[in-house]
């Protein structure tokens, strides 16, 4: 007898074939089993799924296309697995195959059944960092495996994550120690359940090595290298493999990763930890644009986990959710607002006003003294500049020529270091002309300055200083001041990243310039200054969101500033500013998220944006703007004919058609439409409905020229 069998498989973004293929199987299969079926010319990996296969009737049986393979050697994927790939399909607007396929390691879908049998009997370590004795708060070792001593704070937070259950909001200043909770939660849970799992995500993959360590050196003595694996983007196939079957066979007790690690199949998962959870990273921006803190929440739900999101800044949307249950809250918040240590404190913050310090200065004098009185102490400095390059662009004198990117709305950065003009938009690159393109001009110059001019800059003002102590007979004056950067261009080789980290950490660099990848997650014990150079830009900027990205920026820079106990005293945190009494720098002089967040909640609420509001992006790309407008245009149009009897439609905002900041990339002009409402259940009822006319205005007229269209829900730029 035949059975016919629902399989999700892997098709193309907002191909009309959304939902389970029907395949033919002469044995009955359980929902959640890995098969390999035809599609097309090609053979491909699929998930049997769940309820019954659709089919025609007057179908023959007989016609419909085998299931080639039954991988039966892996378990099936569990129902709350398949749940969560059903939910984010929904909410998020992409297709079941298409979410769950993503979600499985790519050499799955090309092992065949003897191969995956041959896998799963090798017994290899896990790949990662090695486990060593990590460093404590105090700077102190501790034997690997035993727990570092809970502060007042950490003890009164410990307790009540014992007792309570649902979505926790972790609110704990930099250097508070959320780590060591995060650490002695996931230890109390495998200990009191034998087989529990626990899933622990960071926003950036350069933050893994180092949280893997200290989770290795924590359970590895006791419960063996295996029971820890990472997920990440940033892993070779291979690995990415065996750390996906050690979780769903439960093997691995404990999982670390980015955003991807949201859907790792976790039979037994108690404990979901968010780190850095208001951090942008955790939004895909591509294909399924699923935010994993959101599906944290609902996984944790769903599985009846325990969800602990910990920041120094949470998001406003976490923040206003925790507030207090009088009040409507849903989650709860504990405060952890001190540093460990008696005498650690946070940094002073100083504001300099940019308005009373010589013209065209880059660096302030009493800033530039305060960094050479720390490289006299043998301390580190940090200097912030979120913008990465030597300029921003190249402009000739003579005719105003800009150094332009011909596929995009955007300039070229100038790298001096390579001698190039690079598209960050499209990669597009080329030598720096020798004279300029439109009018022969060789008076050619920067314009604004990156990363990579600010170090050579730094160095040039401290030319004359001596690293302490660096005296030889060879050297009788002394080594000069070492200023390192790191952003994505310096660390583009493997393993770059590392090494200079490990620069950092051994004393090696006096001054650190880089990007936003260094402000957060990092543990500089010996830096006790940070700068930030240019913090004005996000002050005014159009994106309603922008303020809450400075502050966290600004916060988790301070951060890095007095971590060691020794000399947090008199860590310093600078800021160089236009605008020093803007409301924003007040409450982080005071290191006040909360009394920041009030405002910016009340702003948000007098205009109706989230969290009182909900919004999706509807985002075309064609080869001209006119087509691209013309889709959104037609779309909007075929809404309000066509779903106005809809339930809840009157809640339903719809925007014209704008284009995107940066409108041309690659050649390819970009344009959105904004979607808003204070209702999620009439939203998402509004974008279900609107698929399937989006897929019929592509097909007609307005679709001509178009070459793609997104949904983004839960924007996070706009």
């Amino acid at each position: 007898m035949a059975h016919l069998i629902p399989v999700l498989v892997q098709t193309p973004a907002h191909s009309q074939i959304g939902g389970a293929l029907t395949y033919r199987s002469e044995s009955p299969l359980t929902p959640g089993t890995l098969v390999r079926v035809p599609l097309g010319r090609r053979e491909t990996l699929g998930v049997v799924w769940d309820g019954a296969a659709a089919h025609d009737a007057s179908l023959d049986p007989s016609r419909l296309r085998p299931v080639s393979t039954v991988l039966d050697a892996l378990p099936p994927l569990g129902p709350n697995w398949r749940e969560l790939v059903t939910f984010a399909a929904r909410y998020y607007q992409r297709a079941p195959g298409e979410v769950a396929l993503s979600a499985l390691p790519p050499p799955l879908r090309d092992l065949s059944e003897v191969q995956l049998q041959r896998r799963l009997r090798r017994k290899t370590p896990p790949a990662g960092a090695t486990a060593g004795p990590p460093a404590s708060p105090e700077g102190t070792e501790v034997p690997a495996g035993q727990a570092w001593p809970l502060s007042a704070e950490q003890q009164v937070v410990m307790e009540q994550l014992r007792h309570g259950e649902g979505t926790f909001v972790l609110f704990g200043a930099t250097g508070s120690g959320k780590t060591e909770v995060y650490l002695q939660c996931v230890q109390e849970l495998i200990e009191r359940q034998p087989d529990a799992q626990a899933l622990v995500m960071v926003p950036e993959i350069n933050l893994t090595p180092q949280l893997q360590q200290r989770f290795l050196a924590r359970f590895a003595p006791q419960f063996g290298a295996e029971a820890v694996v990472s997920m990440h983007s940033g892993m070779t196939h291979p690995q990415r493999l065996r750390s996906w079957l050690a979780a769903h066979l439960g093997t691995a007790r404990i999982v670390l990763g980015t955003r991807m690690a949201i859907f790792a199949s976790m039979p037994r998962l108690q404990l979901i930890v968010v780190d850095e959870e208001h951090d942008p990273s955790y939004k895909q921006q591509e294909g399924a644009r699923y935010s994993a803190r959101d599906l944290a929440i609902y996984r944790g739900q769903r599985e009846q986990a325990r969800v602990i999101l910990g920041s120094a800044t949470p998001s406003l949307e976490s923040w206003y959710h925790s507030r207090p249950r009088a009040e409507g809250g849903r989650y709860t918040r504990l405060h952890m607002p001190s540093r460990v240590g008696d005498q650690a404190r946070l940094p002073l913050v100083r504001r300099v006003d940019m308005n009373h310090q010589p013209r065209r200065a880059v660096i302030a004098p009493p800033l530039l003294e305060a960094i050479r009185q720390r490289v006299a102490a043998g301390e580190q400095s940090l200097v912030l500049l979120n913008r990465r390059g030597y300029a921003p662009v190249l402009q000739c004198s003579a005719c105003d020529w800009k150094s332009a990117c011909p596929h995009c709305s955007a300039y070229r950065v100038f790298h001096k270091i390579d001698r190039s003009l690079r598209c960050h938009h499209c990669g597009f690159a080329e030598p720096v002309p020798r004279a300029c393109p439109e009018c022969g001009n060789l008076d050619i110059a920067p314009i604004g300055r990156g990363t990579e001019q600010l170090q050579e800059h730094v160095a040039a003002l401290l030319a004359d200083v001596r690293r302490p102590g660096s005296q030889t007979p060879e050297q009788p004056q002394g080594l000069a001041v070492n200023v390192a950067r790191i952003d994505a261009d310096s660390t583009r080789l493997a393993g770059s990243l590392q090494s200079q980290l490990a620069q950092v950490h051994s004393g090696e660099v006096d001054v650190l310039v880089g990007t936003q990848m260094v402000a957060k997650g990092h543990d500089f014990r010996r830096i006790t200054l940070v700068a930030a150079i240019n913090a004005d830009n996000a002050l005014f900027s159009s994106d309603f969101r922008a303020p809450e990205r400075l502050f966290s920026l600004l916060m988790q820079a301070a951060g890095r500033a007095g971590r060691d106990a020794a000399v947090s005293g008199h860590s310093e945190m600078w800021i160089q500013t236009f605008q020093p009494q803007h409301p924003l720098f007040d409450a982080l002089k005071r290191h006040d998220y909360p009394a920041f967040a009030e405002q910016q909640l009340r702003d948000r609420a007098s205009a109706g944006l989230p969290p009182f509001s909900f919004q999706a992006l509807l985002r075309a790309e064609a080869r001209t703007q006119e087509a691209a407008q013309g889709f959104l245009d037609a779309a909007s149009a075929a809404a309000q004919a066509q779903l106005a009897d809809l339930p809840g439609f009157e809640l339903i905002t719809l925007y014209p058609a704008v284009p995107m900041t940066i409108q041309r990339v690659a050649n390819v002009e970009r344009t959105q439409m904004l979607v808003e409402s204070p209702s999620r259940k009439a939203l998402q009822n509004f974008l279900a409905a609107w698929h399937e006319l989006l897929h019929t205005v592509r097909q007609g007229e307005a679709g001509r020229g178009l070459l793609r269209w997104a949904v983004d829900v839960d924007p996070l730029a706009i």
